[in-house]
């Protein structure tokens, strides 16, 4: 017996490369990432709901020529909440679809948002414990700046008149009051697939 099996052909030790995966077994996602795409989903159905929300009612909300400003709410809202890593590149693609949604007042909205986004979670990250007061005060004081941000181009433009200073502040300060109760939503939507913030 162990003369046979001293001449049989030994087998190859080398085995060939497997055959290329298809795309459909290489855009398999792990459960994770099922899930954090599903939170950014939401993040944009949220938005898409305030734009409508903003061109179907509160256009035609008026407190002393002041209105909302929900897209704006929302979209600062999620970037200060998701911290400067992730939430300064979410401002900026936000604020340009903002833009081509046609609501935007200028394609000057995509600079004073990506500033003042980015600057209201580095003002958070920095000096703010992370709580629910801290957030909707820094993304509000952002809401604020981002309206008197469009006063001061409006002026400067000749867009706008001087006596209009009040109603664009006292947008900004609806947006304000607007996340008090919107924070809860956007934070529920915010903890799906985990935090991915790091401080």
């Amino acid at each position: 017996m162990d003369f046979l099996k001293f001449f049989r052909k030994k087998q190859p030790e080398f085995r060939p490369d497997p055959q290329a995966a298809t795309w459909l077994k290489t855009a398999r996602m792990t459960r994770q990432q099922r899930l954090r795409l599903g939170k950014w989903l939401l993040y944009a159905a949220a938005i898409l709901l305030a734009l409508v929300i903003q061109d179907v009612i509160m256009s035609r909300v008026r407190l002393f020529g002041a209105t909302t400003d929900l897209a704006v709410t929302v979209i600062l809202l999620i970037a200060v909440l998701e911290g400067t890593e992730v939430g300064s590149v979410f401002v900026l693609i936000a604020s340009i679809v903002y833009y081509f949604t046609g609501t935007a007042p200028g394609a000057y909205c995509i600079g004073l948002l990506t500033f003042f986004g980015i600057g209201a979670a580095l003002l958070r990250q920095m000096y703010l414990h992370r709580s629910r007061g801290a957030i909707v005060l820094c993304a509000g004081l952002a809401q604020l700046g981002y309206e008197l941000g469009l006063y001061g181009l409006g002026i400067f433009m000749g867009l706008t008149r001087w006596d209009r200073l009040g109603a664009f502040a006292l947008t900004g300060l609806l947006g304000l009051l607007v996340m008090i109760p919107l924070y809860p939503l956007i934070v529920k939507i915010g903890l799906i697939g985990g935090n991915t913030w790091k401080e």
